[in-house]
């Protein structure tokens, strides 16, 4: 099995050689960067398995390299921060990031999070190889198999968290899900994050799918119980 590559891109010495010794210790590959700028060069330049980001950099701040990253690649990206502030992980999440941890973290919990993101990872490679199955709504075409959407024949660029969402929505059309069940059957694993997690990627799906965002078609809101999809 191809080992796999992580690079943290964290500007505080001591947390950046404590993640990357338990790390090195699961077998995992490490690239390490001190500043947003060197970070996001070792990002756009060589390949990893994941990211993992801080916020607070110096020279580019975490969510300009975030927002970098997700121009050119998909790759699961990890946000670390040291605020409580719903924004900066919201704001995080906006930007494309698959999921927050807030310092202090414990070092199994990380790890748990980094193996589920690469986990996601390689289960839409190996689809990728798979006979295709593709189903239409409307002018959205979705290959379950190949992780793929296209919209009037254009397609679309989500990412892997995104996709699942969509996916795990509209083969289970109509059916109303909460934004808890959600997290548990789409995050896939204990997830320590919050529901508004759920809020921000169905927003971010919602201006990629939706010809109008505002006045979806496809991805509804039941009011005071969630969401589901809907075949227009």
């Amino acid at each position: 099995m191809k080992t796999k590559k992580v690079l943290i891109i964290e500007d505080e010495v001591s947390i950046s050689d404590i993640i990357k010794f338990n790390l090195l210790k699961e077998g995992y590959e490490i690239e390490t960067a001190y500043n947003g700028e060197e970070g996001l060069k070792k990002a756009l330049n060589l390949n990893f398995d994941l990211v993992l980001l801080d916020i607070m950099l110096p020279h580019i701040d975490g969510f300009q390299v975030c927002r970098k990253i997700r121009e050119s690649s998909n790759v699961p990206i990890i946000m670390l921060t040291a605020k409580e502030e719903e924004v900066d992980k919201v704001l995080g999440l906006e930007l494309g990031a698959d999921d927050y941890i807030t310092k202090p973290f414990g070092m199994r919990e990380l790890i748990a999070r980094i193996k589920a993101n690469i986990r996601r990872t390689e289960f839409s490679s190996d689809s990728n190889d798979s006979h295709s199955k593709i189903t239409n709504y409307g002018n959205i075409t979705i290959d379950m198999t190949k992780y793929e959407v296209r919209k009037n024949e254009k397609p679309l660029e989500l990412t892997l968290r995104e996709f699942e969402l969509l996916k795990y929505l509209a083969e289970q059309e109509n059916q109303v899900f909460s934004r808890e069940q959600l997290l548990e059957e789409v995050w896939g694993y204990e997830y320590y994050g919050d529901i508004r997690t759920v809020d921000v990627t169905i927003r971010r799906l919602r201006e990629k799918v939706e010809d109008d965002p505002g006045e979806p078609k496809y991805i509804m809101t039941k009011r005071g119980i969630g969401y589901y999809f809907r075949r227009p």
